[in-house]
């Protein structure tokens, strides 16, 4: 249990609730039985930490969150399900975080060094990589997975089920009922694909070659015209010893939902 001085004496911390000597949690903060809270995170004032939750290391938690409250879901009775949250993320103001359900895989996990901006809220069972970053109000409905390294942009909303790869970037209000495949670009309200996200790829360090390679294989599958079996089977000829390509074609050929159209007017970013 931490020293006093960093609980403020307004907050209740459950007993059973184990904490790292050098938690801080601010005042009327509720901290539930059942959570633990690794070094250096911070609970903000009014924050509601509940359920079988654990936060990682330097995980920030601001005023008014709620991180592992019961989900939104008509078939979850109380079932000992679980919320996780990785090292060093960062979830903004009235942000809510549900734990998972037992038809689900039992937890709801986001990965390290996120960032949700204010408002955002992730369902039951979402499975969320590692430097996601979700803009102010993008939601995410029960079950998404979404990969790492992915930018949501604000308003947006996911429909349960859906997948966003590694590296996707998703325009603001946009609507997700597809699967978004990685590196790609996606906007609209029944979004479209954009072409690539070669800006966010530089940035992460995608060499010239790899890059080069992802133009190509990009332009078989959604600009050739060959239906879709036929230009992944050939992508995979050509492409599939190099791991980067292999990810892109292995999510499209594993779409259960299926992909998006790509776009034919002016790109929108």
């Amino acid at each position: 249990m931490p020293a006093a001085s960093r609980i403020h004496p307004t907050a209740v911390v459950a007993p059973g609730a184990e904490l790292a000597a050098d938690v801080t949690v601010g005042p009327f903060a509720v901290v539930g039985p059942e959570v633990r809270v690794g070094p250096g995170a911070a609970i903000g004032p009014h924050a509601v930490v509940e359920g079988r939750t654990i936060l990682g290391a330097g995980v920030q938690v601001f005023q008014f969150a709620s991180v592992g409250a019961a989900p939104q879901d008509l078939k979850y009775r109380g079932e000992p399900t679980e919320t996780v949250v990785g090292e060093g993320t960062i979830l903004r103001e009235f942000v809510t975080v549900h734990r998972g359900t037992a038809h689900g895989d039992g937890v709801t996990r986001i990965g390290n060094r996120c960032l949700l901006m204010a408002y955002c809220h992730v369902a039951h069972d979402c499975r969320v990589g590692d430097q996601v970053v979700m803009a102010n109000g993008a939601t995410l409905g029960g079950h998404v997975q979404v990969g790492d390294h992915v930018v949501i942009g604000g308003l947006s909303a996911v429909h349960q089920f859906c997948r966003i790869g590694d590296y996707a970037f998703l325009g603001g209000m946009s609507g997700v009922n597809k699967d978004v495949p990685p590196y790609v670009k996606y906007w609209g309200q029944r979004g479209r694909i954009y072409g690539l996200n070669l800006v966010g790829l530089r940035r992460n360090g995608f060499r010239k070659e790899v890059l080069d390679s992802l133009r190509e294989a990009y332009r078989m599958l959604f600009q050739a015209g060959e239906p879709v079996g036929a230009a992944l089977e050939k992508a995979l000829d050509r492409f599939g010893e190099i791991p980067e390509i292999r990810r892109f074609l292995d999510f499209i050929a594993e779409s259960q939902r299926g992909i998006p159209q790509t776009g034919d007017e002016e790109e929108p970013f």
